[in-house]
């Protein structure tokens, strides 16, 4: 268990934010499958699935983008660090 804490607390802003559009993709999800079908336990079948899936999918994405972030940032820094002859 104090590894989920310890990828919680160090993860806890991507977390959040995953969250955040986790509960407002099941609503809009929820609208646009119960508009589709008419039927309200299909719509909120479809509407807990697919974000859910995404949900995961995005935490991955956002850690990959800062990932590629930092990576930017130390080249940057590895790049400025370099004298420059002439």
């Amino acid at each position: 268990m104090s590894r989920i804490r310890r990828i919680a607390r160090h993860h806890g802003h991507t977390l959040a934010k995953t969250s955040s559009y986790y509960v407002i993709h099941v609503c809009v999800a929820a609208l646009v499958a119960y508009a589709v079908t008419g039927n309200l336990w299909a719509s909120l079948t479809l509407s807990l699935l697919e974000p859910t899936v995404q949900a995961v999918a995005f935490f991955f994405h956002e850690k990959a983008w800062e990932r590629a972030a930092a990576r930017r940032s130390a080249q940057t820094r590895t790049l400025s660090s370099v004298p420059v002859v002439s």
